[in-house]
């Protein structure tokens, strides 16, 4: 009986292995198998980067701005040659001194070499591949200070969108990576060939999409481009405050912004946002509103402009001294002829601290936070910077008034909408990959700033700036008119004078939907320099309506 119970014990111990190793069998095969295949297949592979591990940056339609163009790339991995090995192989090829070139630059085990041509040649080869590349910038550079550039070892956003939300746009390192399968020699396995290690992130806020038009944005591009001048051109929407453009220039190559870090041109500064300057004429809009609040101001009365004003010890000149000066004018004439003496005159009625107060409800000396971290908030004189002589400058935007071609931009936005201040941003929404909106961005109520009244009135002078001002030589009948101010502000860099020219206004004038501001550094005049490239623009943009 003994046996019997051994044996029966035996078999059972037999059948409980055996059990074991099926439930094992099934787990591996099974269960694990895809992953273990997978796991397997990894030891035998190579990993390249064909794509950014960053998330994408899109305009308002969805059109990318970013990891959208592609180059044909040969992949080298360099522990499977020697240098001379490589050399040999490729000499006849590709020119030697590139790969040279790469290889000292490359800090990986994967040199990557771009390709003017495809080289068949090279498909066969152990431990070289060869595929398209997505690069994370336009070769355009197009929006390229609003976009920013990325510390490409860190992966880390240094500037613009790509700073500001880097924390959205920064992805695992594996994310467009794939893995070449490769046999005991190196050579990419025939039928197999890459394994994609992109990781999902559809569901996942990776992207940003923005306001910015790329039609918009090309147009303004080619315009200050073929003008050849520096300076900033914004172009917002009216009636939401979206910005449809944003140009600086000059312009840089965003996969090589070592070459700027120690120029003086300031080619990575955004200055539509990160540089102020002195407004000129274009803050007489300001003297205008704070006159028309004040009750001081009888719109019938005539001022008489004999070329300059004195004020204290100080003679400022109007741009009629050489013709004697503009004579007689009533408000609306000053205004639209830029007379620097009425506009003094005023400004001493109203008084520095009405005009300055004004200033800032229209948000001089604040950010106008639209998205961008470089943005600064110029300056606004306070204290004893206002007291006495100072209200000369004052009234005609020099001095130590400072501000950026984006609080221009929110100034005529609000004049343009009757004196409601609109919430101006660049930046519309967090996507997904796809464009899927996950997170809307939050815009404040819009404010009112200014009466109605005194918005239409100042509407009203901006017309005629261009139809019998300093900005009377631009045409824009055949677009519904416009309404704009031109400047022209004197500044001081590196001990030489200059003049920065601005013409800021919108189109058409009734109903209008454009907002554009325009800075010229080194121009002649505000009518002359800046308000040609505002008529070249708005026409560009009607075309495309």
């Amino acid at each position: 009986m003994k046996w019997k119970r051994k044996l029966i014990f035996f078999y059972c111990t037999v059948l409980f292995i055996f059990g074991l190793i099926v439930v094992r069998l099934f787990y591996i095969q099974i269960i694990k198998g895809e992953e273990y295949k997978k796991a397997a297949i990894r030891q035998r592979t190579m990993e390249v980067q064909i794509k950014p591990s960053r998330g994408m940056i899109f305009d308002r339609n969805l059109i990318p701005l970013t990891n959208k163009d592609k180059i044909r790339t040969m992949f080298i991995f360099k522990n499977i040659y020697s240098e001379k090995e490589l050399s040999k192989i490729l000499e006849t090829l590709v020119d030697k001194n590139i790969i040279e070139k790469y290889t000292m630059l490359s800090k990986s085990d994967v040199i990557e070499i771009p390709l003017d041509s495809e080289v068949s040649e090279l498909k066969d080869l152990k431990g070289i591949y060869i595929e398209d590349k997505i690069k994370r910038y336009d070769k355009t550079n197009i929006l390229s200070h609003v976009i920013g550039y990325i510390n490409k070892s860190e992966n880390k956003g240094e500037s613009g969108i790509e700073r500001a939300f880097d924390n959205i746009l920064k992805l695992d390192d594996s994310y467009g990576k794939v893995a070449l399968v490769v046999d005991g020699k190196k050579k990419v396995i025939p039928g197999i060939g890459l394994i994609d290690t992109l990781k999902k992130t559809s569901k996942k806020a990776t992207s940003v999409k923005l306001t910015i038009d790329y039609n918009i944005q090309k147009i303004v591009e080619k315009v200050m481009d073929s003008e050849n001048k520096n300076g900033a051109v914004i172009v917002a929407d009216v009636k939401s405050g979206d910005i449809l453009a944003m140009v600086s220039r000059p312009n840089f190559n965003q996969d090589n912004v070592a070459k700027y870090f120690n120029s003086s041109n300031m080619e990575l500064y955004n200055k539509a946002i990160q540089v102020s300057y002195p407004p000129g004429s274009l803050f007489k809009i300001i003297v205008l509103a704070a006159a028309l609040q004040s009750g001081k101001i009888d719109l019938n009365k005539k001022y008489f402009c004999k070329g300059y004003e004195e004020v204290g010890n100080i003679k400022i000149a109007c741009h009629s001294y050489k013709e004697g000066g503009h004579g007689e004018l009533n408000l609306e004439e000053a205004f639209y002829k830029s007379c620097n003496s009425v506009f003094i005159q005023i400004g001493k009625t109203v008084g520095a601290k009405k005009i300055i107060q004004t200033a800032r409800k229209f948000g001089f000396g604040e950010l106008v936070d639209v998205g961008l971290l470089e943005e600064v908030k110029g300056n606004l004189p306070g204290g004893d910077d206002i007291l006495g002589p100072a209200i000369g400058n004052i009234s005609i935007g020099q001095g130590s008034i400072e501000v950026t071609p984006l609080q221009i931009t929110n100034m005529i936005i609000t004049i343009a909408n009757n004196g409601i201040m609109k919430d101006m941003s660049i930046v519309d929404s967090l996507v997904t990959e796809n464009g899927y909106i996950i997170k809307k961005m939050k815009r404040n109520k819009p404010k009112r700033v200014l009466e109605p009244y005194y918005a239409k009135l100042i509407q009203e002078y901006m017309e005629k700036v261009v139809t019998l001002g300093t900005a009377k030589n631009i045409s824009m009948d055949e677009i519904g008119g416009a309404a704009g101010k031109t400047g022209s502000a004197q500044a001081v860099y590196n001990k030489k004078k200059t003049i920065h020219a601005w013409f800021a206004g919108y189109f058409p004038k009734k109903n209008p939907k454009y907002a554009i501001t325009v800075l010229i550094e080194n121009g002649i005049s505000g009518g002359k320099t800046a308000a040609p490239i505002f008529e070249k623009i708005a026409k560009e943009i009607q075309k495309i309506e």
